[in-house]
């Protein structure tokens, strides 16, 4: 029995030593990027321990089983050498995968990359072949490494795959004792052993006996993300979000269901129609462009003037909403915000859930009930993130999207079509709609700038801020062009984010991170204006709506900023699993791991985020009715 304890001692050990070098290996890789001294390895390390000791007796459950098995029969040492190799493999693909992505989403491994599997050419346009060979490299390498950690002086197994003989029998001693095997305890009391552990064993995976189980929130320890994140272990994250999204949608439940309906009609009740006019006509041609990716960090919102130096422009030249935020963080998020006025949930993809989408509402849809012909344009794959289900389902009817393109300009860039390729089709559809003689409404998503950043232009050495002067030339030879044609004057240009990124060290937790350009151009527009209302990208709806003196009533969550009732402007946002909220008196972020207020520059943190959850759980809960 002691060498099979000692067996299974040493394989948790290892387990645990294995998942504090990966820490330190995956702090290491971000040295150059993140600010952090050896105390904080320290903290890390100590810090993660929780979460380590429940995944590693999670690891260490089939070999517990055979060690019971052992004392009864012959266990094939094969199938303990095949099981530390599954494992190996496994634990060096989650190690490779979470450093890598780390980089591009700023938060730990978890179920979320799975459905970008089911779409691999796209999940993977933002990457090189070089980059994936390398990767898989080291997956390979790692998985060797790990293998040989468990293999080697780990133990005889025969030690442990079935009881050793017995000595000979002195009926005088209970039990005798082997000077290389210990004690020799009669089967059945061993197997007794064992099966009282179990309950003790359980109570180690779920780290306690508490109402509270072992969670991520256990590792957090610090105001810097980072380290947090660094704390969490990448296996035991990747699968505590199956359970987090097993429904798609969580049952978020932060307060009486009341006084979550009494929030949310207090902040999001607007009047149907707006008094004050933006517009030359109530009945304007629509194109809204959304932008990927272009947070107002590269704009003059943030006092940038050399990126996009042609937005800027129009932001004087149109109607500027200097006060808005991106609702979410994801462009299958965004798009639903914009198109639909909904919320975004922090692990949800309402786009991935055809049969809520349907129900949702759709600018789309109800500008083709006011006679409007819908169209949808994007150079990628519509079918990733099932936007295709989504664009249709919320009343666009005619879609053009990569596959409509040549096989050369379907290449022209890792995501699919280049934008100047795409904005000259978007140009082309206005001209025949607007020959039709019928309003128009076109949805368009950009797609360019994005990882890994590569566009035909070369401006700036930095490959991010290129990326957006490219988008930046792009908008200005469309808006050019279409200036000089007669159609200019009855049409309306949005041009909007679907979210914005990290960049030059402004994260989530950030105010300026969310902040986004919202310009609405065009010779529809009545004369330039600044719109100073905090608001949200999921406002558009209504607000323009209220402009042309269509009901929004649907559009339960969009407000129309101009209306007398918008006396309490707020904007909401998710990202992973976690809720910001800004308004005039300041900005606040709730992590609903640790279910605590990270970052309070406000002096009402508590009423900000009160809001946030308020329309999280009275969004989840309008969601789950629909059926």
């Amino acid at each position: 029995m002691q060498q099979r304890v000692k067996y299974l001692f040493r394989i948790w050990l290892r387990t645990m030593l294995l998942f504090m070098a990966a820490k330190i290996v995956f702090m290491l890789c971000y040295a150059g990027s993140e600010s952090f001294s050896v105390v904080d390895v320290f903290a890390v390390v100590i810090h993660g321990l929780s979460l380590d000791f429940s995944t590693s007796l999670y690891i260490l459950a089939l070999p517990f089983l055979l060690t019971i098995a052992a004392v009864w029969m012959r266990v094939n040492e094969m199938v303990m050498n095949i099981y530390f190799l599954l494992i190996s493999f496994a634990l060096a693909l989650a190690f490779v995968a979470d450093t890598s992505l780390y980089a591009f989403w700023h938060f730990k491994l978890d179920a979320s990359c799975l459905p970008y599997l089911a779409t691999p050419t796209e999940a993977m346009a933002s990457v090189s072949v070089g980059y994936l060979l390398l990767r898989l490299l080291l997956v390979i390498v790692l998985t060797v490494i790990i293998f040989l950690c468990y293999i080697v002086n780990i133990g005889q197994f025969h030690d442990v795959r079935f009881r050793p003989k017995p000595l000979p029998h002195d009926p005088s001693i209970r039990y005798q004792l082997n000077p290389k095997r210990g004690i020799n305890v009669p089967r059945p009391l061993e197997t007794i052993i064992y099966i009282l552990l179990i309950p003790l064993y359980v109570i180690g995976i779920r780290g306690g006996i508490s109402e509270s189980t072992t969670n991520i929130g256990q590792a957090y320890f610090s105001q810097n993300p980072f380290l947090n994140h660094s704390a969490v272990n990448p296996v035991f994250s990747f699968f505590a979000s199956f359970e987090r999204s097993a429904n798609h949608l969580p049952d978020y439940h932060f307060m009486d269901d009341d006084e979550a309906l009494r929030i949310v009609g207090e902040y999001y009740n607007t009047q149907s129609i707006s008094p004050d006019t933006l517009l030359r006509t109530k009945r304007p041609n629509v194109i809204v462009v959304l932008m990927e990716s272009c947070g107002g960090i590269f704009t003059a919102l943030e006092g940038r003037s050399d990126v996009m130096p042609r937005l800027n422009k129009l932001m004087d030249e149109g109607i500027c909403f200097d006060s808005c935020y991106a609702n979410s963080w994801r462009t299958d998020r965004g798009t639903v915000c914009t198109y639909s006025g909904y919320p975004s949930f922090p692990i949800s993809s309402v786009m991935k859930m055809p049969s809520k989408t349907r129900f949702l509402p759709g600018m789309a849809r109800t500008l083709a009930d006011e006679g409007y012909s819908t169209h949808y344009l994007y150079g990628g794959d519509i079918n990733f993130t099932n936007m295709r289900s989504y664009l249709i389902s919320t009343g666009f009817e005619t879609l053009t999207w990569k596959k409509d393109y040549t096989k050369e300009e379907q290449l022209s860039s890792e995501w699919g079509v280049h934008d100047h390729i795409t904005f000259k089709t978007l140009e082309t559809l206005t001209h025949d709609y607007s020959a039709e003689g019928k309003p128009f409404f076109i949805g368009y998503s950009t797609l360019s700038s994005h990882q890994p950043w590569t566009v035909p232009v070369a401006q700036f050495d930095d490959e991010v801020l290129n990326a957006f002067y490219y988008l930046d030339q792009c908008i200005g030879q469309f808006v050019d062009s279409l200036r000089q044609t007669p159609l200019w004057d009855n049409l309306l240009v949005v041009l909007l984010p679907d979210h914005a990124i990290d960049y030059g060290g402004v994260g989530e937790y950030d105010r300026r991170h969310n902040h986004i350009p919202m310009v609405w151009v065009g010779g529809a527009v009545a004369q330039p204006r600044h719109l100073k209302q905090v608001c949200n990208q999921t406002d558009l709806a209504a607000t323009l709506f209220g402009q042309m003196d269509i009901s929004h009533d649907d559009f339960c969550y969009s407000r129309d900023v101009l209306s007398r009732s918008y006396q309490r402007p707020i904007a909401v946002h998710t990202f992973n699993n976690a809720i910001s909220v800004i308004d005039s008196t300041g900005f606040a972020v709730y992590d609903l791991d640790t279910r605590k207020i990270t970052v309070g520059d406000t002096p009402d943190a508590q009423r900000l985020i009160s809001v946030g959850q308020a329309v999280l759980q009275r969004a989840a809960y309008d969601l789950n009715q629909m059926k």
